[in-house]
């Protein structure tokens, strides 16, 4: 009779797995996602059963497929709540390693474009567009991180996706990268208000560029590598909108505040 248990629960662990191959999520993206790895984790847990059955090859463990079946479905039934939590556990395992498959590249400044630690413990990435009032509306609460953690060091990476005026923000921008005068751009531009090209000068005179030269970078035709590798980085994030934050091997979008930053920046911290 003790035997009984044992195989139930071998089959519950590959039902939960085997349950979510065909749930429906609501994005048929996460969908595709789930297959390969969902599989991968049934097949582990399939093995249990095909292991357990094994030692019981004439006896009645060995289940058909229907009663196999019944077994996960009850079993789905009483616990519908491990649904969000194993899709939950996926997205955030998928998550780490898109980060993981980038960090070099995403920690990594273009010139000045950074502030904070000369030698980080923990590096916060900051995708940003100038014409984003989130991004406008982060701007306290990066400061604010940055003031208070010796340790911690921002990048920012241009994410110019709103406005054609954006693009010739974002050029001036690492023009002022270039000159060390990045932090001063950046902030002034914000506080300018908007990305039309006078604005966008007057901005770089304010703060010391070289007007002839801030005017070339926006009149600049073609594609402007530092910011296609953003481009190219943001959507390996599956970036939906800016700002976009990295935080160790977490990813969120949108004005999500000081306090959600601070304890993502702890995690990374203690995951060294």
């Amino acid at each position: 009779m003790s035997e009984r248990p044992t195989l139930r629960t071998a089959l519950r662990a590959g039902g939960v797995v085997a349950f979510a191959l065909t749930a429906h999520t609501g994005s048929r993206s996460l969908g595709r996602r789930l297959i390969a790895p969902a599989l991968a984790a049934s097949l582990v847990a399939g093995g249990a059963v095909v292991a357990y059955a094994a030692t019981e090859k004439s006896g009645p463990a060995v289940a058909n497929r229907a009663a196999i079946e019944s077994v996960v479905r009850d079993y789905i039934l009483e616990h519908p709540e491990i649904i969000p939590e194993a899709i939950k556990r996926l997205q955030a395992k998928e998550m780490a390693q898109k980060v993981a498959d980038h960090r070099s590249a995403l920690e990594t400044p273009y010139q000045g474009a950074w502030e904070g630690a000369a030698k980080p413990d923990v590096t916060l990435v900051a995708f940003m567009d100038y014409a984003c009032g989130y991004c406008r509306a982060s701007l306290p609460d990066l400061a604010r991180l940055v003031r208070e953690d010796p340790n911690l060091r921002i990048v920012y990476r241009e994410l110019p996706i709103i406005t054609e005026g954006s693009i010739g923000a974002a050029k001036v921008s690492l023009l002022a990268a270039e000159n060390s005068k990045f932090m001063a751009f950046h902030r002034a531009m914000y506080e300018a208000g908007d990305v039309e090209p006078d604005t966008v000068v007057k901005v770089a005179g304010k703060i010391g560029l070289d007007l002839a030269k801030a005017r070339a970078a926006l009149k600049s035709q073609g594609s402007n590598e530092p910011i296609m590798e953003n481009v190219r980085l943001a959507q390996a994030l599956d970036a939906t909108g800016t700002p976009l934050f990295v935080v160790g091997n977490e990813i969120f979008t949108g004005a999500v505040g000081y306090d959600t930053l601070k304890e993502a920046i702890a995690t990374a911290r203690k995951k060294g």
